[in-house]
């Protein structure tokens, strides 16, 4: 017994060695071995030591006789942070690779292995669209026609299931494929490997000391040579040993470091007592330890709360932000900036430390050490509800964030009765094409009583048809979503919620009304109503909610703005302004919403009086705004020169990205569409424009990559104006573009070429033409 206590003793000595270094808080928690997703887009753009690596596996993927059989099995294995799934993007997104398959696709298959949201997850890569069902006997089938006959190539990351029967069932639609289609499979675990393989495995080492240090010196230095600074080469160097060959380790370390060069930081993390500690103890990296510790405060409560999110959820900066916000951890800051900038400096400098990463133009996520590690340091206040397995350990969580099935009955929440200070409480990532449903008792009963409430989300479940009169107990509610239910009203008693900063009530296709006093909402921030179908109008006095930063009401019934939308200033995204005819807000107001930016489709234009009101709207100035579209109602206008001088005020930024112009009723466009200073367009749509006889000179646009021309019914002849303001004879048109779509043009006859001396159209890829059947037969080509 003696020597029990004795090792126990010694244990918990170790345990409290790592506590100081670390910074650690004394919590109640569990452990967690749960891992992020990965995708197929590369976010890490320096990779360093994999040269003969990559080269060995490229030739395996382009031989058709790798393995005796028709598909093969590559798989790579290494420990974790070693660079498996980097190595397995740069393949599947090597140019070459793309064109020698016909299919790919990407699945994380995580450590929770589930065959159907895998086959699932291929399936939809496959044919480019959702899936709803969820039988797995369908899914296969449907994979296997899929692929009869084709070259695939499919990568499944980070695999860790040792059940042979279990992965026999899920490559048992792969065998229809055509010979020369390859699986690549990456994971940790070799006994997975040896299973599962065809063609020999491929062991990732380490990465050399010089790898190790060029990699880290490429994020601590950015585009400056290491060179520059002798002393920190020789301490880096030093660091990068610490590393272990590891790039993650490399990687985080060199964010740590960046734009830190001063000698006495750099040789304090090299001394760093963490460097000593022993990884079997806790699963941490010393490295990623390190850049933790050397967080501040503010930042480290930021990156642990990110620890309830689910293991397959990649993440947005402004869910997140909106998240840290109603939490309560995003101070206001001194230099007037409001806190939702100051939230998004907070997330640049933890996705410059490679705490996050990209995953997609607008996704990050969480590699799955770095998760590991705020798991661990978020214990006993952060946690997964997942089958009741943590019943006896939520009495001091905070925030929760909890798996869900298609039923979630009330006994599932048992768990959260202890739970008394609970301040968040969020679904897992869901599909939105499946339908959950939530028990009522859950929601009349137990909800209500957690008042510590700050982050309430009930989206996605369908049998929420409105919220019991107990919901006045959660008074500190600063996020609501309630998205995708089937909710008609809102309780008047939200209404007194004054600290809400985010209401979200997209896709709540019942929705008929808001309440009448909104206008209580003083702090209201984000207001997303898009997809709301039923939705006919706004509430009057909506100006008075003077904080509103955000507001969505695009795919709405809505028939024109309140009256006085040019006092709700701190407006930043307008997604939809309806012009009002007679008691609604005039375009003009829109000028006096100076932070406006992204998008924004301004409606409803036959409603302008005068075109006067058009130059107040001020949109040449607001450089923010990147994308618009105009369109006024599909009846025909009896003024085409108005209609003209509308659009010809309606000019917007130079900065412009994206343009849509629909049912416009002139007859022809005015000088600034197709003028070249708008060098940023890059995608332009001309939709029901029916009574111009001619199309703008669009050629002449230098970015424009993507033009859409749609039912221009009086249009017979494409001359050589459409090339450009004066021809193509001194410039080449269309420079950049790479898709070009005509459809259903009634009267089209004739296509005249540029004239110019080199191609019209250099760099197009695709050329779409679609007709009706009152189209003509053929269109003539000049030569």
């Amino acid at each position: 017994m003696n020597v029990k206590i004795q090792e126990l003793l010694r244990k918990l000595e170790d345990f409290v060695q790592l506590k100081g270094a670390l910074g650690l808080t004394e919590v109640v928690g569990r452990k967690v071995s749960q891992r992020t997703p990965t995708t197929s887009l590369v976010h890490e753009p320096f990779v360093y030591g994999r040269d003969e690596v990559k080269e060995n596996l490229s030739k395996l993927l382009f031989s058709d006789d790798a393995s005796k059989e028709d598909v093969s099995v590559i798989t790579i294995v290494g420990m974790g942070g070693v660079g498996k799934t980097t190595l397995a993007r740069m393949l599947y997104n090597d140019d070459k690779v793309k064109g020698h398959f016909t299919f790919q696709a990407w699945a994380c298959v995580l450590e929770d292995y589930d065959a159907i949201r895998v086959t699932k997850t291929l399936l939809e890569s496959v044919t480019s669209k959702p899936c709803k069902t969820t039988d797995l006997n369908l899914l296969q089938v449907e994979l296997r026609e899929q692929l009869r006959g084709k070259k695939f190539l499919f990568v499944l990351d980070d695999l860790w299931n040792e059940k042979y029967t279990d992965w026999n069932c899920l490559q048992t639609p792969f065998t229809s494929g055509a010979r020369g289609s390859k699986v690549i499979v990456t994971t940790r675990n070799k006994n997975v490997a040896s299973f599962m393989q065809n063609v020999p495995t491929q062991p990732l080492e380490p990465l050399s000391h010089e790898d190790c240090w060029s990699l880290l010196a490429k994020h601590a230095f950015r585009n400056v040579s290491c060179s520059a600074y002798p002393s920190l080469e020789e301490i880096g160097k030093k660091i990068a040993r610490k590393c272990n060959g590891l790039p993650l380790a490399a990687q985080t370390l060199g964010g740590l470091l960046r734009s830190r060069l001063d000698i006495e930081v750099w040789n304090r993390v090299l001394n760093n007592s963490i460097w000593e500690l022993p990884y079997e103890k806790s699963d941490i990296l010393p490295a990623l330890g390190l850049s933790y510790h050397y967080l501040l405060a503010k930042l480290k409560r930021c990156f642990i709360y990110c620890s309830i999110f689910p293991k397959d959820y990649e993440f947005k900066v402004e869910d997140v932000v909106f998240l840290w916000m109603a939490e309560g951890l995003i101070p206001q800051a001194e230099n007037g900036d409001n806190m939702e900038e100051v939230a998004k400096e907070y997330f640049d400098e933890l996705l410059s430390r490679s705490l996050f990463q990209t995953s997609g133009k607008s996704s990050f996520i969480m590699h799955d050490l770095i998760n590991d590690l705020a798991v661990f340091m978020s214990k006993g206040f952060c946690s997964r509800l997942e089958g009741g397995r943590e019943s006896r350990e939520v009495e001091r969580v905070r925030h929760l964030s909890y798996s869900r099935r298609k039923y979630n009955v009330a006994l599932k929440f048992e768990p959260l009765k202890g739970a008394k200070c609970l301040r968040t409480f969020l679904p897992a990532y869901s599909n939105t094409y499946q339908q959950y449903y939530l028990s009522k008792q859950f929601v009349q009963d137990l909800l209500p009583s957690h008042r510590c409430l700050r982050v309430l989300s009930l989206s996605g479940y369908r049998n929420v048809t409105d919220l019991p009169d107990s919901i006045k107990n959660l008074i500190h509610l600063r996020y609501l979503d309630l998205s995708y239910t089937a909710i008609k009203r809102l309780p008047c008693v939200l209404c007194r919620f004054y600290n809400l900063q985010t209401l979200l009530l997209s896709n709540c296709s019942s929705l008929v009304e808001l309440p009448a006093d909104l206008r209580k909402l003083i702090n209201l921030q984000k207001l997303m109503l898009g997809g709301c179908a039923s939705l006919a109008k706004l509430p009057v006095d909506l100006w008075e909610l003077i904080s509103l930063h955000h507001l969505d009401v695009s795919g709405t019934k809505i028939a024109e703005m309140p009256a006085q939308m040019s006092r709700l200033k701190s407006l930043r995204t307008l997604t939809a302004f309806i012009v009002g005819k007679s008691t609604g807000s005039t375009i003009g107001e829109l000028g006096e919403l100076p932070h406006l930016r992204g998008k924004i489709s301004i409606l409803k234009l036959q409603n302008v009086v005068d075109a006067k009101d058009v130059v107040q709207a001020n949109l040449k100035n607001k450089k923010d705004l990147k994308e618009l579209k105009f369109r006024w109602g599909v009846e025909d206008s009896d003024d085409s020169e108005k209609v003209r001088d509308v659009l010809d005020k309606l000019q917007p930024s130079i900065s412009l990205e994206k343009l849509t112009i629909q049912f416009y009723g002139g007859t022809n466009f005015p000088n600034w569409v197709g003028d070249s200073c708008f060098s940023n367009i890059q995608v332009m749509r001309l939709r029901d424009c029916k009574y111009c006889w001619s199309l703008p000179p669009v050629g002449g646009l230098p970015a424009l990559k993507e033009l859409y021309i749609e039912r221009m019914n009086f249009v017979k002849t494409i001359c050589v104006e459409f090339y450009g303001r004066n021809g193509a004879s001194l410039i080449q048109p269309f420079q950049s573009l790479e898709k070009l779509e005509f459809k259903e043009m009634a009267e089209w006859e004739e296509w005249v070429p540029s004239g110019s001396r080199g191609p019209d159209f250099p760099r197009l890829q695709e050329l779409i033409l679609m007709t009706y059947s009152a189209c003509p037969t053929s269109i003539v080509f000049k030569d």
